[in-house]
């Protein structure tokens, strides 16, 4: 969009794709967004290996060319509509071992609304945002560390959403201080099975009310069918809050049956730290970098301790996923900071206890 219906300049319009190697050995992140009101259009894409993080981010001024997907070494290119695309990360020339690749991504179910998004503090609207997601398979190459990957039938999400989003540089004011984050407790799962698609969505404050709720299953041909109240019992590597496996409790509609989401962690890439989200302290989505701004590093992730922030923002997490005698694979997108009574955590520094 040229123009948006809003003077605000939290105003943002941003894709994510999620690339997901069967094996769990890679797993790619790539995205791209826009603030028509700041005048900014960047891009990141990070894939992680082992206990490294590689990533690519890269910074410009926005143009009138709002049909061009491409910043920096980044591209996404539009082949067909809600159906195939072509994402690209042009190789550095000064190093020929770094993040590289050319990825053909392709829809297999049609994209899928979630639900209407809204976030305030106190009477202020401070997050609305509309959101579609889509699931599909991925081929192409992928280069990174002097290995060629060929990337066959990897599973493919993808979120496109609009709207208003904090970006850095906000004050937070007397509303800030008169209404306090207390907790925050987020699952966002897009599953590939070979016929069906499922989308899982809640989100809830420090007391369980839930302000955000959905899951769906979509098969070709049929109508799309709503599997309930989704609730999740997540396993936490003790001393944190990194889920290890999780079953998500769904319910048939037709005669309320019992259906249990098996959840396997395969790996895991804390979005605070490569791809810009918050509370990343080096880079963040919508900061003015300027003109032709490209950055290259690698994060060791291995030593929690080395990235404190990204315990407080969300992590994606690569999963093989179960269903009524079906396996799958996607991601379980997972945030939990803060008190969350149903978890039984208490504060900021509240973590999973020990095991027994």
């Amino acid at each position: 969009m040229r123009h948006v219906a809003t003077g605000d300049r939290n105003a943002y319009d941003r894709c994510i794709f999620h690339l997901v190697d069967p094996a769990g050995e890679f797993l790619l992140i790539l995205g791209l967004g826009v603030y028509p009101n700041l005048g900014v259009i960047d891009a990141y894409a990070t894939v992680r290996v082992g206990d490294t993080l590689h990533a690519v981010r890269a910074c410009d001024a926005l143009t009138d060319d709002r049909m061009s997907l491409a910043v920096g070494p980044l591209r996404i290119h539009v082949e067909r509509p809600l159906q195939d695309f072509v994402l690209t990360c042009a190789a550095d020339p000064d190093d020929p071992d770094g993040l590289s690749y050319e990825i053909n991504w392709s829809a297999d179910f049609p994209a899928l609304w979630e639900p209407h998004h809204t976030q305030r503090r106190g009477g202020r609207l401070t997050l609305e945002g509309r959101r579609f997601v889509q699931a599909g398979h991925c081929d192409g190459r992928l280069s990174i560390g002097g290995r060629d990957i060929d990337v066959r039938d990897w599973t493919g999400t993808r979120d496109r959403s609009w709207g208003v989003r904090p970006v850095p540089g906000e004050e937070g004011g007397r509303l800030a201080a008169a209404h306090p984050t207390e907790g925050f407790h987020w699952i966002w799962a897009p599953v590939r099975f070979a016929d069906r698609f499922l989308m899982v969505v809640l989100q809830e404050d420090a007391d369980g009310y839930r302000t955000l709720n959905d899951a769906t299953l979509v098969r070709p041909g049929e109508r799309d069918r709503q599997l309930g109240w989704p609730r999740a019992d997540i396993t936490y590597r003790p001393g944190t809050r990194h889920p290890e496996r999780a079953v998500v409790h769904l319910t048939d509609p037709a005669d309320g049956t019992p259906l249990e989401l098996g959840v396997e962690i395969l790996a895991s890439s804390p979005l605070a730290v490569g791809a810009g989200y918050p509370p990343a302290d080096d880079w963040q989505h919508g900061t003015w970098q300027g003109p032709g701004w490209t950055d290259r590093r690698t994060y060791d992730l291995a030593d929690p301790a080395a990235h404190p922030r990204a315990a407080y923002g969300v992590v994606d997490h690569a999963a093989r996923f179960t269903l009524d005698g079906l396996v799958g694979h996607g991601i379980f997108e997972h945030g939990s900071f803060g008190r969350h009574d149903p978890s039984g955590f208490t504060g900021f520094d509240s973590t999973a206890p020990a095991r027994p």
